[in-house]
């Protein structure tokens, strides 16, 4: 369910009990006889109204919060039979031409959406890397922190590719997972040279990462010689793509290809409202 709904609602059948009896199952009572009760009913008679009102919606309010008013926020965790996936984002200021960092951002999401049973994680490279979000089946705070990246947020000018590449992999140094690859996306040229390129490699193959590597933008952005060195190397696929469509059919590929069909441990975390 995703809105708010009552855990026990027959609770409520109370009420329509309690005003049932109200009206049907009166009191008998000795009777006093007074001489102009009329003016007597008439100086009471807006006090009982109210203390009748006060006390009809005394009991609806009681009966409410037994009722136990909740919303489900479900959360899915697995087991280490599931893939574990670092995304790594190019977001240098070349990124921001045509439009491509927020076409990646949205593809991505679908991506993550797609990924129900697996442990994410997100790391941004630009003038440097850093990891942005650790392994995580929390898909939700990737999204939000998604919506929130821009072009520019770790510097404009340059790539940090393999910086990158050796930093991520590092998420996967205490990992059980038998499923581990990353998918690097970049439509740029390492130009750091603060970590080789062998060096890069060889720490993914030390965690047995599978790499898929992609080069968007247009033939001389990227270097596909290094980026299919590491896909290559490492177990995994080169891709490049010039265009929205390509993109999107290159993650709905590795989607395809690493595909996790598991029994997934849900639990459901419940947001109560009867304190209200």
């Amino acid at each position: 369910m995703n809105g708010i709904y009552l855990e026990y609602p027959y609770l409520l059948a109370i009420f329509i009990v309690f005003v049932g009896c109200g009206y049907f199952c009166k009191n008998k009572i000795d009777y006093l006889y007074f001489i102009n009760v009329d003016i007597l009913k008439k100086a009471v008679k807006k006090e009982i109204v109210s203390l009748t009102i006060l006390k009809y919606l005394s009991l609806l309010f009681l009966l409410l919060a037994l009722s136990s008013p909740v919303k489900d926020n479900k959360i899915i965790y697995t087991n280490d039979k599931g893939y574990e996936i670092s995304l790594l984002l190019d977001a240098s200021g070349s990124m921001g031409e045509y439009h491509k960092f927020d076409i990646v951002k949205s593809i991505v999401k679908d991506f993550i959406d797609k990924r129900k049973h697996d442990k994410l994680a997100l790391s941004i490279f630009a003038d440097f890397a850093y990891v942005a979000v650790p392994l995580t089946y929390d898909k939700k705070s990737i999204s939000n922190l998604l919506d929130r990246l821009y072009v520019g947020v770790a510097g404009q000018n340059k790539t940090a590719l393999y910086e990158a590449l050796f930093l991520s992999m590092n998420l996967f140094k205490n990992s059980q997972s038998k499923q581990k690859i990353a998918i690097l996306l970049t439509d740029g040229m390492d130009n750091v040279n603060n970590i080789p390129l062998d060096v890069a490699i060889n720490e993914a193959k030390k965690y047995n990462v599978k790499v898929y590597t992609i080069g968007v933008g247009n033939v001389g952005d990227f270097n596909p010689y290094v980026l299919e060195q590491i896909a290559k190397q490492t177990g995994g696929k080169y891709y490049s793509a010039n265009s929205k469509e390509k993109l999107q059919d290159i993650y709905n590929e590795i989607n395809r290809l690493e595909k996790s069909v598991i029994k997934a441990n849900k639990i459901i975390k419940k947001d109560y409202f009867y304190q209200y």
